[in-house]
């Protein structure tokens, strides 16, 4: 079964077709689109017409592709920018007036199970035990905790993201102490006191974790995190984008998701594995299995 999936974040508009066939996906096409729809805005805010407008576009743009490699279901799904926005029917009638798509706008529960999913179905090795992903985007945050064969039992959403603490903090490129120093207490502050039940594994997904990969590796733990932060300090954003083969603004946004990560790494007490997969291949898996 060919069928496609466009995730609508807080930062990007990303298509993804895949062909799934027992469980698995093979990947066939992905593209995406630095949209920023939550950029400055604050809770219950609208977003601005211009954005709804280059987001529709965007959308019919990728309905296009999916459609031209042959997909035969798609499904339009959006977090936390369009959750939180005081026109969401608005933006979800533009998206269906451009493309012909309904646009499902996922609640912060549904978004957690559904990157648990995508993140445990797609390791390619099996892991026993607890597992905890941690999925940062832009907008929002979400931990999801459970076993791959039980699925979630625990989960928790945070109203911090990537773009919302470069919004807020990042005054300098590259980013300066204050700044970096400021994003780490305003996301300390939003995990302080967290219950989180004993992982034996975590995993981390969405944008920040993917790019970091380019940095550091697979794997991040303390040093590696620091070690990525201090590049990103160093030198700026279109150097490092350059030299990474990163886009300039995703590179702007990596300390604060970094941060992100990390402070959730040290919650869980464990390092986090960077996932192959997330919230787009769990809306895939979940349609696959429907179907």
């Amino acid at each position: 079964m060919l069928c496609a999936v466009i995730d609508i974040g807080s930062n990007t508009t990303r298509v993804l077709v895949a062909e799934a066939h027992e469980g698995r996906l093979t990947e066939v096409l992905q593209r995406r689109a630095f949209t920023r729809l939550g950029r400055g805005l604050k809770r219950g805010e609208a977003i601005p017409e211009a954005r709804v407008e280059d987001l529709a576009r965007v959308v019919a743009e990728q309905t296009r592709l999916a459609e031209a490699v042959g997909a035969s279901e798609l499904r339009a799904v959006a977090t936390a920018a369009v959750r939180g926005a005081a026109n969401r029917d608005e933006v979800c009638a533009a998206v269906h007036e451009a493309s012909g798509v309904e646009l499902s706008v996922l609640e912060a529960e549904q978004e957690a199970l559904l990157a648990f999913r995508g993140a445990t179905r797609t390791l390619g090795r099996p892991l026993d035990g607890r597992v905890a992903v941690v999925d940062v985007g832009g907008g929002s945050s979400e931990i999801a905790i459970g076993t791959v064969d039980d699925g979630v039992e625990w989960w928790m959403s945070f109203a911090l993201g990537s773009g919302f603490l470069t919004d807020h903090y990042l005054r300098a490129d590259p980013p300066a102490a204050a700044d970096l120093h400021a994003m780490r207490q305003h996301a300390e502050g939003a995990f302080e006191g967290i219950a989180a039940p004993e992982v034996d594994w975590a995993i981390a997904v969405g944008g920040s974790a993917t790019s970091v990969r380019r940095l550091v590796g697979a794997v991040l733990e303390p040093e590696t995190m620091q070690r990525a932060l201090r590049v990103l300090s160093t030198d700026p954003a279109a150097t490092v984008a350059e030299r990474f083969a990163i886009e300039r603004e995703r590179v702007a946004l990596m300390p604060a998701g970094i941060l992100i990560l990390d402070v959730a790494a040290q919650a869980l007490g464990r390092p986090l594995a960077i996932g192959k997969g997330g919230l787009r291949e769990g809306v895939l898996l979940e349609m696959a299995e429907s179907a």
